[in-house]
């Protein structure tokens, strides 16, 4: 089982590298606002505040409040509402897919105004994964955030009761998935817990990827939501409870599924990578990672696909130029192979930077853990997470479909994607 001693020993180690990281600052003393959602229970309050006094101590000029501000969509529209009368953050973990929004409204400046006037900006973007800086960057290529807390969803399963009922691997794809999960459903426990309340989008957006037409084009005002990818993972879904009942009806909950799964009232789940650590830490068995089998089986007889996700670092317009500059300076510091290693350690999301990965801090954790290598190498089956003009609006679009269709409140899914897909197409044809 995965031990936090371990850990605790490994930021330790990190406290020391970057103690020699020369430092930036500003002459004038400086308060950040950092705003951060929190959507795996991994106390990232603490973590935070650990970063900030450590970036502190090498940056005495720069100070960095922490501020938890909820969930994504809290975390959103809170800031929204003070850009709105004139207040709000410096810094802050947001959705990749608010990009565009603040874009548009003008309330966020672009990392490459800052990448272009460092000397290592350069190498700096070249070391991070291609499949999380797809929802960094407009149209034309210019960098607006940086990637920080990125995942992917991955399936989690009980090699125990794989172990127990002789099963060899985790499902490849969607039909094995249904075997495995017939396999180990009981009157008390179910094969499979696939969370789709609150935001399915998200999770669902693996069976589009994996059926081969995504959500999301190329462009900006490439919507694809009324296909047969999406057609028939709404069926699967609906499938899994009502024709093969390995999960229980409705929309299941996402905040209470590493709950269910390490309790052992679900055999497999679908989550982020970013509980990972959370549940090798609660869970009283091993602990199996594998890629998202929702696709039907290809030449190989794997069905892999999952969209990236996560949340990117702002740095917000409503600052002043000296502002922005120590904020430049923080996103550096949480970007930073070493911080990215302890982050990942922590907590399971993807460090999002490749040299991270060379770290003392994760060749040592994949070594002795290596679930936490399973959502790095799925990045390449990943696809882009949702982003497009007017996102906010059509997220709620496509959120409130899918969860009309799944919870059975919609039972005409040809009818509700064809009117989704309308109401989409009308948004973006402004």
């Amino acid at each position: 089982m995965f031990n936090r001693r371990v850990v605790m020993a490994l930021f330790s180690a990190v406290v020391v590298l970057l103690a020699v990281v020369p430092v930036t600052a500003q002459e004038s003393q400086i308060t950040l606002d950092f705003y951060f959602p929190e959507a795996s229970a991994n106390n990232a309050q603490a973590i935070f505040e650990e970063y900030a006094a450590l970036f502190t101590e090498q940056n005495p000029n720069i100070a960095i409040n922490v501020v938890y501000q909820g969930s994504y969509t809290d975390n959103r529209n809170i800031i929204q509402t003070q850009l709105a009368a004139g207040e709000g953050p410096d810094v802050a973990v947001m959705l990749t897919t608010d990009l565009l929004s603040f874009i548009e409204a003008g309330t966020i400046v672009p990392a490459q105004t800052f990448i272009d006037q460092d000397a290592e900006g350069e190498a700096y973007v070249e070391d991070f994964f291609d499949a999380f800086l797809l929802n960094s960057v407009d149209e034309n290529g210019q960098i607006w955030a940086i990637p920080f807390q990125r995942s992917t969803p991955i399936l989690y399963y009980n090699a125990d009761l794989f172990a127990e009922a002789g099963i060899d691997a985790p499902p490849s794809n969607r039909d094995e998935l249904v075997d495995v999960a017939t396999a180990l459903t009981t009157d008390d426990r179910s094969g499979f817990w696939f969370p789709s309340e609150g935001f399915p989008i998200w999770l669902f957006s693996a069976f589009q990827i994996a059926g081969g037409e995504p959500l999301v084009g190329e462009r900006f005002d490439e919507v694809n939501f009324n296909t047969e990818a999406t057609a028939e993972g709404l069926q699967y879904i609906l499938d899994l409870s009502r024709v093969h009942g390995v999960m229980p009806e409705g929309a299941l909950s996402w905040g209470d599924g590493p709950t269910i799964f390490t309790s052992g009232q679900a055999a497999m789940l679908a989550h982020t990578t970013g509980s990972l650590t959370r549940i090798l830490n609660e869970a009283d068995f091993e602990v199996g990672t594998a890629f998202l089998p929702f696709g039907a089986a290809d030449d190989d007889s794997t069905g892999y696909g999952a969209p990236t996700g996560g949340g990117n670092l702002y740095i917000f317009a409503n600052s002043t130029p000296e502002e922005q500059a120590a904020a430049w300076e923080w996103v550096k510091f949480l970007s930073s192979p070493e911080i990215q290693a302890d982050w990942t350690a922590r907590t399971g999301y993807i460090a999002a930077r490749e040299s991270a990965w060379e770290t003392d801090t994760l060749t040592d954790l994949v070594e002795s853990t290596p679930q936490y290598a399973v959502a790095r190498d799925q990045l390449a089956f990943a696809g882009k997470e949702f982003t497009a003009f007017r996102s906010i609006d059509i997220q709620n679009i496509i959120n409130t479909t899918l969860g009309s269709i799944i919870a059975g409140d919609e039972n005409d899914i040809a009818g509700a994607l064809e009117a989704a897909q309308t109401q989409i197409d009308s948004l973006l044809a402004e």
